[in-house]
This record gives C-alpha cells, structure tokens and sequence, in this order.
C-alpha cells in the first residue's frame, strides 16, 4: 500500500544538496550585497569563511585555504594546471568525476608519463598499486558510484610526488587525514549544503613549494594563477579572491559553517552522516530487491548513497527496460512530492542514489524508504503486466 508518512523535507539531490535543518531566506539577511568583496567588511567575511573551515575540519595551521571559481571543479583544475608536470602522474578513477580528471590529463595537458587505475561503478581500482614517487590524483568519494577510499593508509608518509584528492562529498562528512592529502577540493554545494559555483583549495606546504619552484610549460588563465613572482601569492588564501564572489553565497556558506559548528563540528556532522547511512543499510539488509552498488561495506559512501536493484527478475530484462523503470521510480517519487532528484548517474548502472549527508534529517531518510518499496512494487507490476 502507499506510506502515509511522507518525509517533510523530500530533498536528496547529490548536488546542490539539501539545505541544513530550518533554513530560510532569513539566514541571507545579513549578506554584504552592495559592497565590494575587496572592502574592509567583505574581506573579513571572506576571511570569517575560510577560518571557519580551518576549525571545523582541523586543517594544520601551515595549510593554506583559498576559495577559487567555478566550484569544485575550478579548484581540481587549477591544481592539476598548475602542479602537474615535473613527476609521471597516477589517476585514480572509478565513476565519471575520476574519469573526468583522467580526461583532462591526457587529453588537455597531454602529459605523457601517465598511467591510469580504473575500476568499475562499484568497486575500487588497487591502491597499492600507487608509486608514492609519482603525483596521484584521486577522489575520496565517487559522488556518482557510492564508493569511497577506506581511508589514507594507502598514501606514503615518504611520498616524493604530491596527493591531489577531488573531496567534494567527502569533506564535512568523512575524517580526511591531512598529513596525507597535498591538495584537496570541494565546493560549498555538497555535504553542507551551500550555493553553487564556489570552491575551496586547500594546500599543504609541499604543493606550495611546488607552485613556487615549477612553471607549466603552458599558458595559464588569470584564474588559475597561484602565484607572482615566483612566490605563492598569499592573498589569496586570506580572502582575496581572484575574481569575484556571490556575497550572498558567503553569506549562506557561513550560515551553514555556523549549524555545522552548533551540531558538534566534525564529529557531529559525520555521525549524522553516518546515522543516514545505518538507516538505509538496515533497510537494504531487508530489501528484497535492493542493494548497495559499493560492493564492500568499507568502500561505502555515507553521503553519495548508490542503490542498485537486485531483483532476479529485473536483472534479465533488456539494458534498455532497466533503465526505464529505474527512470520511472525516480519519476513517481518526485510526482508525489517524496523525493526529488534521486535517480542514478546517467552512467551508472541503473538505480537510486539518495544523498545521506549530515544536512539530511534520519527522521526524512526513515520516510522515504518504505516509498522506495511501493514505487518499485507499482512499476514492477506495471511491467509485468504490459510484457
């Protein structure tokens, strides 16, 4: 039968994610708009962000924290244009951001000494394979397969080469360990669930020193450019900001640094994560027709959340039918004011992806599953009776 329950806030899109728990426009009342970001207020609000940052996810005093255009991909962009060149790269890829970066490595820069780890939607290439002599570069959470690294064990504390970890839905969500992470990105839109088109780049001495003894052979945008003079050029990284910022968005990102400061900083944002994904898990441990598309537990996003149907009977329908009805769950779910944009990657294999980060009640989360089970019960006997 249809549920009576309905979640009271349907929002499970994996970017831009859901709002954190009461927000309003009221939060943007207090926006800088009208001012420069370069005036002494804006500036300080600039500033506020990224110290705010600093504190909640314990990034060591001696890293530096810009915030940069074009969301998280504009910061994976102007590290990999910027850094790479001197060592033989390694790319980590197993969904399609991975398989983004890989792109533009050998297709844009069109490094030669490149060599690429590749895993299907769902599992996870060989870490160990990785030379520590190398550059890596790597996502910590694949937003559209549900899969994760399992931590940072894998990275050499005696690595030559720099780490350039994609930390888009990891960040807030997931205990990044620093000292093994040389660059890392993420933008405001995913786990804390800010505005679009922000980045953050955060950089560690040894990607400083990097900048400021290796330039590219390629020309570089204004927007990339890190440095002058040969020397990292600070002010970025203490609110300067290359071009100019949505006062706005800085205004909603330090509203949602706030909640996240007020639910226990790192700590409590990651068990709510983690709450999130114990409520589905013990749902698909139930479920006679889903599971997890990450194979292994310790892989398992606790953000991005894929979803795979597993049902005999849908698995020998044509590629074609799969992808339909899992197109249509996602359909009726929105119809009914349920869910909204919970259908899987366009490259994934067929399936549900629900966003299960720390913005995200648990409460909304014990909603929605016993719909997932009536959408999927409705369509499979739809099918059935058309075929």
């Amino acid at each position: 039968m249809k549920p009576n329950v309905r979640p009271q806030a349907p929002f499970f899109s994996s970017g831009p994610c859901a709002k954190r728990p009461g927000w309003s426009p009221s939060a943007l009342e207090n926006a800088l708009v009208g001012r420069s970001h370069r005036s002494k207020p804006g500036k300080a609000r600039l500033l506020d962000a990224i110290e705010r940052t600093r504190s909640i996810l314990g990034v060591p005093a001696d890293y530096k924290i810009g915030i940069v255009p074009a969301s998280d991909t504009g910061a994976v962009e102007m590290a990999m244009w910027s850094l790479l060149g001197p060592r033989g790269v390694d790319i980590l890829a197993w969904e399609s951001f991975g398989q983004g970066w890989v792109t533009d490595v050998v297709k844009q820069l069109k490094l030669k000494d490149v060599r690429r780890f590749e895993a299907d939607y769902g599992a996870i290439p060989d870490l160990s394979e990785v030379d520590p002599a190398r550059d890596v570069i790597f996502t910590w959470n694949g937003t559209t397969s549900g899969v994760r690294v399992p931590n940072g064990d894998w990275i050499s504390d005696m690595r030559e080469g720099l780490t350039i970890c994609d930390a888009t839905s990891a960040a807030f969500a997931m205990d990044l360990p620093w000292s093994k992470l040389d660059v890392t990105t993420f933008s405001w839109q995913k786990v804390m669930g800010g505005e679009a088109a922000h980045g953050m780049l955060i950089l560690s001495p040894r990607a400083v020193a990097r900048l400021e003894s290796y330039s590219p052979p390629w020309p570089m945008p204004k927007i990339f450019r890190m440095t002058k003079g040969g020397k990292l050029n600070e002010s970025i990284f203490e609110g300067a900001t290359i071009n100019t910022p949505s006062m706005l968005c800085v205004e909603d990102y330090l509203d949602a640094l706030k909640w996240g400061e007020s639910v226990g900083g790192l700590k409590g944002l990651i068990a709510r994560s983690q709450a999130n994904l114990g409520v589905i898990a013990d749902w698909v441990a139930a479920s006679p027709w889903a599971d997890f598309l990450a194979e292994a537990p310790e892989i398992r996003s606790n953000t991005s959340v894929c979803l795979k149907i597993s049902d005999p009977w849908f698995l020998g329908l044509t590629d074609d039918d799969k992808a339909a009805i899992a197109k249509k769950i996602a359909g009726m779910l929105d119809k009914e004011d349920v869910a909204y944009d919970i259908g899987g990657y366009r490259d994934a294999p067929p399936g549900i992806r629900i966003w299960a980060g720390a913005t995200v009640e648990t409460g909304d989360l014990k909603a929605l599953l016993p719909w997932l089970d009536w959408a999927y019960g409705e369509v499979k006997s739809t099918f059935a009776k058309a075929s």
